[in-house]
């Protein structure tokens, strides 16, 4: 009997060291098992927090005019901008030893296993916020082990590689609270109107229950279970200590307002202008499609709110809604190249094609102010006179004749300055100008101003007959008025990722591209358009809206059988606007011939409304002489108009007008029997015809 006793002890003993080793030996492989996910999980390091997020696109004023639209609100908000009623009511439903624990809650665990267990049902969620945050970011909300093994993982990794302040940051920003908002800040605002710092204790209550249930727990899914998690949360808050109860109570007692809308509903605010700076970020930023759309960037933008408003009604006043005539509309400060306003379109819902960027119009004579500034540069002068007559200009080499006309062919038939000729806007003067320079002149002049749309090297490019884009004109149009700086259109000042991190910044840039003198003489001789005094054969081509104008402007109209253009300036603002039909359709109705220079005056006056009216400033260099419009040269007292007229110092004319003296005032012996020289530029224009 003992010898029995003693075999089943030894083959006891036996068991129980197989057991002990077999247990060590578990017990060691899963020490090197969890160590070897920890190593790996470390050399992996943090994995990445960014989730989609909403960009959003701001005027110049700060104010929102639109955001990327994915279906979700995502706006990032710090945790020092979360209202520490949402963090705490979140915490102490969610996960109250959060800031205790390593990602898992192993009495939580035992505790809801064990309830799961008793009920013989899933009845209890364990997860802690570091594990849903793992979920959230990383897995589908699938019921599998694979997924569970892998948030497990990716939990792990998010507490050896993030701080407990970031985790819980991330987390509020993640979470879905129904109804489209992720995130604290788009809840607080859908349900609330609200920033989430702003969050009242009551309204934090609310919030906090919704993830549970988006469905089943919002107040506009149901008002009362809204109302009993509410006062779950605040009971739980109670007990773990974070307010008392006559907070409690006095919470259940506020009464919410609920507002049920999203921070920034669709906007329709300048369509045209965003889709231009979604293609900036993409062509000049180099910003891909995914990180424009659902980054969570800031873009700050140059749009000026009220003169886009402007812009957008007087166009839709002016413009028949019969009409299928179409416009595009640049508005910039020439001092920066800040675009102001962009219309590009009629109605952008029918048609996104932006004209105001992307249609290539022949500019008819508004392109007369770059050849002209070409011809200042070569000795010309707003005095210069040329012979303004019907003219067939013959070539050699098989290049066929060319004959410029007129408008309704009407001709001074006598000699004209320049600065008649841009304000007639006489096309002989112009084509004899620019065959006199040279056709290379005004192409390569053009790109000096900044234009890249090609020029075709050809007598009828003078009178504008190779396309441009209106911000182009606009751009070229502001180093007139800028006095000969560079500038390029700026449609985005600043950007920011989700992090509030500024990843463009536009950096100021000028340099000196045109003659300061020439620059302010072509602009003085651009407000001829709208002077009278100027009127000769013809009437100025801005007398149209002479009357509309309250403070001076500088400018050049252009028109072609299909296109319709006026552009000018103020020192403080330049706009170009275009019009006309898609297809280059001929323009034939008289109405419709006139809404580019009215559009054009309208906007002006009103964007310029209590603003000072600036004077274009004479620079040193330039002499202001009151001349006879007629003839260039000094007006003497017998003259019937004055204009004054400036010129670069040196060049000012020296020669008095004797036009209107009388017989015997003209008659003197010294004059009586001399022959008068052929000036330079008339011996240049002998060979025309």
């Amino acid at each position: 009997m003992e010898i029995m006793t003693d075999q089943r002890f030894r083959k006891t003993m036996k068991y129980l060291r197989a057991i002990l080793i077999i247990s060590l030996i578990g017990m060691a492989l899963t020490v090197v098992m969890i160590g070897g996910i920890l190593v790996y999980a470390k050399i992996l390091g943090p994995p990445p927090l960014a989730v989609p997020q909403s960009t959003l696109f701001f005027a110049d004023d700060g104010t929102v005019i639109g955001e990327s639209h994915n279906g979700q609100k995502r706006y990032w908000a710090p945790l020092e901008d979360i209202s520490p009623h949402l963090i705490n009511a979140t915490v102490s439903i969610e996960d109250k030893n959060f800031f205790e624990h390593n990602g898992f809650d192993y009495k939580r665990i035992a505790g809801a296993a064990l309830a799961d267990i008793k009920a013989m049902a899933k009845v209890q969620g364990a997860s802690t916020i570091s594990q849903q945050y793992a979920r959230n970011l990383f897995l589908e909300h699938e019921k599998t082990w694979k997924r569970k093994i892998l948030e497990a993982f990716y939990t792990i990794r998010l507490e050896m590689n993030y701080t407990k302040k970031e985790i819980l940051e991330g987390y509020l920003n993640t979470i879905y609270y129904g109804n489209g908002a992720y995130g604290a800040q788009a809840a607080s605002h859908f349900y609330f109107g609200k920033d989430a710092i702003d969050l009242t204790l009551a309204e934090a209550a609310i919030l906090s229950g919704i993830p549970k249930g988006p469905g089943i727990y919002s107040p506009f899914a149901s008002a009362e279970k809204a109302n009993l998690r509410q006062k779950v949360i605040l009971q739980t808050m109670v007990k773990n200590g974070m307010i008392s109860q006559k907070e409690a109570d006095q919470a259940v007692a506020e009464e919410l307002k609920l507002v049920g809308e999203h921070l920034h509903p669709k906007t329709k605010t300048a369509p045209y202008f965003q889709d231009a700076v979604r293609n900036a970020l993409k062509t000049q930023l180099k910003l891909d499609e995914r990180t424009i759309e659902l980054g969570g960037l800031k873009v700050y933008t140059t749009l000026n709110l009220k003169e886009q408003e402007i812009a957008e009604e007087t166009v839709s006043k002016l413009m028949s809604r019969d009409s299928e005539i179409q416009v595009g509309f640049v508005a910039m400060n020439p001092k920066n190249g800040y675009v102001k306003a962009m219309v590009g379109g009629r109605n952008y819902e029918e048609s996104p094609f932006n004209r105001a960027i992307q249609a290539v119009r022949q500019p008819g004579s508004t392109i007369k102010p770059l050849l002209y500034y070409a011809a200042l540069e070569q000795g010309f002068t707003p005095s210069t006179p040329i012979r303004s007559e019907q003219t067939t200009f013959r070539f050699e080499e098989g290049t066929p004749d060319y004959t410029p006309h007129n408008f309704n062919s009407k001709y001074a038939d006598d000699e004209i300055t320049m600065a008649q000729a841009l304000a007639l806007s006489d096309n002989v003067y112009a084509v004899k100008t620019h065959l006199f320079l040279g056709e290379e002149t005004l192409v390569n002049t053009a790109k000096k101003f900044g234009i890249t749309s090609k020029m075709a090297k050809v007598p009828s490019l003078a009178l504008g007959t190779s396309g441009v884009r209106v911000i182009e004109l606009a751009n070229a149009y502001s180093m007139f008025a800028n006095g000969g700086k560079k500038v390029s259109p700026v449609m985005i000042k600043r950007v920011e990722n989700h992090k509030g991190d500024v990843i463009y910044q536009q950096e100021p840039f000028q340099m000196k591209v045109l003659r300061t003198d020439l620059a302010f003489v072509m602009t003085h001789m651009m407000t001829g358009i709208f002077d009278p005094k100027l009127n000769g054969y013809a009437r100025v081509t801005g007398s149209t809206v002479i009357n509309d104008m309250t403070r001076p402007y500088a400018g050049k109209s252009g028109s072609t059988e299909t296109d319709s253009w006026m552009a000018g300036f103020t020192p403080q603002l330049v706009t170009a606007v275009w019009t006309g039909y898609d297809k280059g359709q001929m323009i034939t109705n008289t109405v419709e011939k006139t809404y580019a220079k009215n559009i054009w005056i309208r906007f002006m006056e009103e964007a310029h409304k209590g603003k000072p009216s600036k004077a274009f400033k004479a620079p040193e260099g330039t002499v202001g002489v009151y001349v006879d419009p007629a003839n260039g040269k000094i007006a003497a007292d017998n003259c019937p108009v004055k204009r004054l007229t400036y010129f670069t110092e040196g060049t000012e004319p020296t020669e008095y007008c004797t036009d209107h003296l009388s017989h015997e005032q003209e008659k003197k012996p010294e004059q009586s029997d001399k022959k008068p020289k052929t000036p330079w530029y008339k011996k240049l224009f002998q060979w025309a015809s």
